[in-house]
């Protein structure tokens, strides 16, 4: 079992993906904006995730930049990084996989196969 974190404001979507995930074992904690994010991940007492996962489809997020501020602070140094976004926003998966995202996948993609995406990601 993993601890994932999903940073979406898609309440619905991220319910499905939670729903996916927690029947595939792992433990999911659904966050709504960058700042609740990083209160998370500066918790000493909250254990640091095994995965963050982040939707890029949503553009009241700026997930590019909230990872690349996380990454930069050292708060994801143990965390495997994956997001997704619109398949047809190629500039959008360019972007994300040049700050530095482990995995970058189509949101079609993630709502079909998001349980063994993670799992490859965590074993990889």
């Amino acid at each position: 079992m993993a601890v994932v974190v999903l940073l979406t404001a898609d309440l619905l979507f991220g319910s499905r993906v939670q729903a996916s995930l927690g029947a595939a074992g792992h433990e999911v904690q659904l966050v709504g904006d960058g700042a609740v994010l990083r209160v998370r991940l500066e918790d000493d007492a909250a254990p640091a995730p095994d995965a963050l996962i982040v939707d890029l489809t949503d553009e009241r997020l700026d997930g590019i930049g909230i990872v690349e501020s996380l990454l930069g602070d050292g708060l994801l140094a143990r965390t495997r990084t994956l997001a997704f976004y619109s398949h047809v926003d190629a500039a959008t998966r360019a972007r994300a996989t040049d700050a530095g995202f482990d995995a970058v996948i189509p949101r079609s993609r993630m709502a079909r196969e998001g349980a063994g995406v993670l799992a490859a990601l965590l074993d990889g």
